[in-house]
C-alpha cells in the first residue's frame, strides 16, 4: 500500500483530536477558573531510503577531495499528537460583589476537600456557606485553610470579610472587627501543566507538578493575593479558538484529499490489467 494512505489517516486522527480540544475550550468559555488546552503535533518517524555519507579524501601529505558528502534521504510516515498542554495563563477577573467569591491574583490554587478527605486544587473561587457555616464550593467540598483543616465561621460573628492575605476577619455584634485566626489556604506548584484535570474545575496533584505533598505546600503558602467579591473567568479567547478551528478543519480536509488521491492512484494500478 502507499505510504501516503497511512500518513493521511494519521493526519485525520491528529486533527480530530485538535478539534476535540478546541470544542472543549469553546464549551467552557464561561466556566469559572477554566484553563484552555492546546494540542502540539510531532512527526512519528521517517523511513531512511539512503543514509548520509561524508566527503572522502586521498591519503598522503597533500590530501585531495575525491567526492563530496551526501545528505540522508528519508520519507516521513505521518504525524501524531505530541502533547495536550493545559495553559495556566490568568483569566479575566469579573466583579460579583459577593464576599465569598474569591479571585486569586497570582500563580496559586485554592484547596478543597471532599467527604473522603481527598484534596484537590482549583482556581474556581465561587464559594458559599452551608447551614453549618462551613465554607464550601459549588459541589459541597470543604474549602481548606492554611492549617490544613476545613474553614468554619464561628457563630459569634454576625458577618465576616476576607482580606488580601486570605485571613478571615469577623464582625462582632457590637460592630468591632477581629481576626478569627482562620485563613484561606493557597498553594503554588512548580509545574502547573503537570496537574491532572479531575473534572468539576478541579485538579489533582501529580509527581510531575510538584514533588511535595499538598499539606507541605499549604504550610509554605503562596504569594498570590486573595481578592474578595470577584471571580476568575475562563482564559479561552474565542477569536483564537475559532481561528484554530478553521486551521484544523482545513488540515482535516487536506488529509482527506491525500487519502482520496492515494485511492485514485491505487485504482489506476488495479485497472492496468483489464
Amino acid at each position: 500500500m502507499l505510504r501516503s494512505l497511512n500518513s493521511g489517516v494519521s493526519g485525520l486522527k491528529g486533527f480530530q483530536t485538535k478539534l476535540d480540544v478546541i470544542g472543549n475550550n469553546i464549551a467552557n468559555v464561561n466556566t469559572v477558573g477554566f484553563k484552555k488546552g492546546r494540542v502540539v503535533f510531532e512527526d512519528i518517524f521517517s523511513q531512511t531510503i539512503k543514509g548520509a555519507t561524508g566527503p572522502t579524501q586521498t591519503a598522503g601529505a597533500n590530501p585531495a577531495p575525491l567526492s563530496g558528502g551526501t545528505n540522508p534521504i528519508q520519507v516521513g510516515l505521518g504525524t501524531r499528537v505530541g502533547s495536550i498542554d493545559t495553559l495556566h495563563t490568568p483569566g479575566s477577573p469579573t466583579t460579583t460583589n459577593i464576599g465569598t467569591d474569591l479571585y486569586l491574583d497570582g500563580d496559586a490554587f485554592f484547596v478543597v476537600e471532599n467527604a473522603s478527605q481527598k484534596q484537590f486544587l482549583t482556581r474556581a473561587g465561587n464559594f458559599t456557606l452551608d447551614s453549618s457555616n462551613n465554607l464550601v464550593n459549588q459541589n459541597g467540598m470543604f474549602v481548606v485553610g492554611q492549617d490544613g483543616g476545613k474553614i468554619t465561621i464561628p457563630d459569634q460573628y454576625i458577618t465576616f470579610s476576607i482580606d488580601a492575605n486570605g485571613s478571615i476577619i469577623g464582625v462582632n455584634p457590637d460592630g468591632t472587627s477581629e481576626d478569627t485566626g482562620l485563613k484561606i489556604g493557597t498553594i503554588a506548584v512548580d509545574n502547573p501543566k503537570g496537574l491532572l484535570k479531575a473534572g468539576g474545575s478541579l485538579y489533582s496533584l501529580t509527581p510531575n507538578a510538584d514533588s511535595a505533598s499538598i499539606a507541605t505546600l499549604l504550610t509554605e503558602g503562596s504569594n498570590a493575593q486573595v481578592i474578595a467579591g470577584a471571580l476568575e473567568m475562563s482564559n479561552v479567547d474565542l477569536s483564537e479558538e475559532l481561528t484554530e478551528m478553521i486551521t484544523a478543519q482545513r488540515g482535516f480536509q487536506a488529509n482527506s484529499k491525500i487519502i482520496t488521491v492515494s485511492d485514485q492512484i491505487l485504482e489506476e494500478l488495479v485497472n492496468l490489467k483489464r
